[in-house]
């Protein structure tokens, strides 16, 4: 396999006609990417014929009447009001003039807010819960106890102090000409309405479903591409100070350059271009991973050109020293990023498809533009600097660290594997957890609102108790109020349970004392907007919904389990019923195992077929097993650290964990190709090792220091996903660096079977346990 990778690449380096083609035609196919990728993609597309759905028998259910059920949580923006003086003369007309002239906007189709709510009286007769600006005082205490006293606004449309309202806002969309029309300039009409009011003290918020959408988006795009300036700038410099040879750097960093513009061009054929990873995480990451191949690569080219070499010869020889070990760490990180394919979540699932095409395609960059590069006119000053290089010239100073290990082999040797296996105990106690906040700045409107939410109310989201009954059971009957109640008795016992809300709250409100059963056929005075918004009989449901804060879902685990168990008891009581919990917050504690299983089938499965191919291009299970350690020691230590900090398991960590993976083995791969070929030198293990030590160090030092500075760019991101990912990218791959250059060696000094002295051609394979 070398010598058939050697003369492919030699023969690529004596015909760089043929391979500026092959450059111009991939690019060709990137560019159109970029601007038509529908050109492309639809001559592979197949129109199927329409299918009918196959017919299923359901259920006959009466049809309800045609009645639109009040809702609070199907809103499109949230406007958060603050101010203390709602119940005054001043504060109820500024607040009503702030709903007049936000309903005046023309994309502002309805507003709902406690004075638009149906009135619970047994006439039915409309009456706004404020009084007009000119009440009295005692009115508006009045109109204060009837808040507090009306289900749909005590804790739902007006928090429990009083100083708090919402305000749900739906927009007629064939009016909405842009974002902020949804966000900021909600915030700014209404704060212009209340400067006529200037005598009170008002402050607005915006959130809701499509301000969070919108600011999850913008910030994407306003990282896309200030933190790839930010990240390729300090590459570059932290590049130029290691190589000191303005050549070198501009070839070296042609190759991951030309590999980020292909990998986002052959996005668009896919439709992957929105990953929320891809816009700012991937192109920094294999820019990253592009560098330290080609900085392995430029360190050999310059050295053969500072011995004298010809521009072609020295890029022949470069890529014959090391080609083979930048294939195969593509191919290790390839499959490391790979593995997220088998993961659960989409986002997950789109990001490692997307990593696997981006490292290939960047591998081939590598091999073909430096060489290409070097091999012309430029390659005639690309030495320059190598004798100052900062590195190379103070690697001497740290061959002590080589000398150490060698003479404390067996110490060291166990100290990483306990270690590693402390520490890796210690991550495995991880839990998984997951914030709506953490897809947001932390600093936005729309999550700085959320938060005052559950402050305020009890948090934004909304789940359910859904409730159904079989036939048996009369759409009058008692059993029904009573099941309800017993339902939300169950969830007023969970202080994490925010403001419960059912037609066992709305029949409360009504006038009349007595037991859940005496009070059933009261139903029929409800406003049917209120009634049908949680109780419908045409199909035998009902609902108790909740309000569920953003603490992180892992801490409403053992509420929802609690919630479970009370309900199959509520069960056994109501054996024609069915209870089940329904939700977004619901579904997402119900999949969180889930990250978990995710990681541990990513990280298995990487780490088991790293393991099979290191052994089979190594022809040794030996040289597989020893790779073990130092591969996992650096994922451990990024564990750890997550465990001390407080951290826990997202989507965030899975991508992590896995890239770190497959870029930490690569300086694994570098250090024991090099070993490999320096034991073919010598009979002298040690011998071997402190050349593999001199002859690579250079390389994994410089390009450990470009990845940390590379990823530490992406720290100062206002998206708390990718601060995270960044942290536990720079502490693995420095932990990395750590565990190539101390524990790797002294682990080969322990373990690797000595090579024999026989010069038969079977002795010179390595053998295997």
């Amino acid at each position: 396999m070398p010598r058939r990778f050697n003369r492919t690449t030699g023969w690529m380096v004596d015909h760089p006609s043929v391979v500026t083609f092959g450059l111009l035609v991939i690019s060709g196919f990137a560019l159109l990417g970029y601007i038509a990728p529908e050109r492309l993609t639809d001559l592979f597309t197949v129109h199927a014929p329409d299918q009918q759905s196959p017919v299923t028998k359901r259920e006959k259910f009466e049809t309800p009447p045609d009645v639109d059920p009040v809702s609070l949580s199907d809103s499109d923006a949230v406007l958060v009001v603050d101010c203390d003086a709602i119940f005054t003369q001043r504060g109820a007309a500024a607040v009503r003039h702030v709903v007049d002239e936000l309903e005046s906007l023309d994309y502002v189709r309805s507003i709902l807010w406690m004075d638009r709510v149906p009135i619970l009286n047994i006439f039915g007769l409309p009456e706004p819960i404020l009084p007009s600006a000119t009440a009295s005082a005692g009115r508006f205490e009045s109109a204060r106890q009837k808040a507090d006293a009306h289900p749909l606004v005590a804790g739902q449309l007006l928090s429990d102090d009083g100083k708090t309202l919402l305000l749900l806002i739906k927009f007629d969309w064939l009016f909405v000409s842009d974002d902020e029309d949804c966000t900021s300039r909600l915030r700014e009409e209404a704060e212009k309405a209340a400067a006529d009011f200037p005598d009170v003290n008002m402050s607005f918020l915006v959130s809701g479903r499509v301000p969070t959408y919108l600011t999850i988006v913008q910030s994407h795009e306003e990282n896309k591409y200030k933190y790839q300036i930010i990240g390729y700038s300090m590459i570059g410099l932290i590049a130029i100070v290691l190589f000191r040879g303005f050549t070198a750097v501009i070839i070296v960093a042609l190759a991951p350059a030309m590999g980020v513009f292909w990998t986002l061009g052959m996005l668009q054929y896919f439709d992957l271009q929105n990953n929320p990873f891809n816009d700012v995480i991937l192109p920094v990451l294999l820019s990253l991973v592009g560098l330290t191949d080609g900085v392995h690569l430029m360190v050999q080219i310059r050295r053969y050109r500072a011995s004298g070499m010809s521009e072609r010869d020295a890029a022949r020889a470069g890529v014959r020293e090391v080609g083979l070990a930048c294939a195969l760490t593509s191919l290790t990180t390839a499959i490391g990023f790979g593995s997220m394919s088998l993961a659960h979540h989409k986002t997950v699932q789109e990001f490692g498809w997307s990593c696997v095409m981006g490292v290939l395609l960047t591998f081939v960059a590598v091999v073909t533009v430096i060489p290409l590069a070097c091999s012309t006119r430029m390659g005639r000053r690309v030495h320059i600097g190598h004798e100052r290089g900062l590195i190379d010239r103070h690697l001497n100073r740290i061959g002590g660290i080589i000398e150490f290990v060698l003479r404390h082999t067996k110490a060291l040797s166990y100290i990483a594997i306990g270690l590693t296996f402390v520490l890796l105990m210690i991550s495995l106690t991880l839990r998984p957890d997951e914030r709506r906040t953490d897809a947001m700045p932390t600093g936005s409107e729309a999550a700085v609102a959320m938060r005052h939410m559950d402050d305020a109310f009890g948090g934004l989201e909304y789940s359910a108790v859904d409730i159904s009954w079989s036939s048996d059971v009369p759409a009058d009957s008692p059993k029904i109020l009573e099941a309800v109640s017993a339902v939300d008795d169950l969830l007023l016992s969970e202080e994490l349970i925010g403001h419960p809300l059912s037609i066992r709250n709305l029949i409360d409100a009504l006038p009349g004392e007595g037991k859940a059963s005496e009070r059933m056929s009261m139903i029929e005075l409800l406003p049917p907007p209120l009634k049908r918004a949680f109780y419908t009989p045409e199909h035998r449901r009902a609902s108790v919904t909740f309000r569920v804060r953003d603490l992180g879902i892992a801490t409403y685990g053992p509420v929802f389990r609690r919630l479970e168990t009370g309900l199959e008891k509520i069960q056994q009581d109501y054996p024609n019923f069915t209870f089940d919990l329904s939700g977004s917050a619901v579904r997402r504690w119900e999949h969180l195992y889930q990250i978990v299983v995710d990681l541990a089938t990513s990280l298995g499965s990487a780490a088991i077929i790293i393991f099979v191919v290191l052994a089979f291009v190594y022809r040794s299970v030996r040289m597989g097993l020893i790779s073990i350690i130092p591969n996992v020691f650096p994922l451990a230590v990024t564990g750890t650290a997550l465990v001390l900090t407080g951290g826990s398991l997202e989507m965030v960590s899975v991508c992590a964990f896995t890239v770190c993976l497959g870029i930490a083995v690569d300086d694994t791969i570098h250090f024991l190709t090099r070993y490999q070929e320096e034991r073919e030198k010598t009979d002298d293990d040690h011998e071997a090792i402190r050349a593999s030590f001199t002859g690579v160090g250079t390389a994994l030092i410089m390009t450990t220091a470009v990845l940390i500075v590379g990823f530490s760019t992406v720290l100062f991101s206002d998206m708390r996903d990718q601060r995270i990912f960044a942290a536990m990218s720079g502490l693995t791959i420095g932990s990395a660096l750590f565990g190539d250059l101390v524990f790797l060696p002294a682990l080969l000094s322990r373990f690797a079977r000595a090579k024999p002295r026989s010069d038969s051609a079977e002795d010179e394979i390595p053998g295997d346990v």
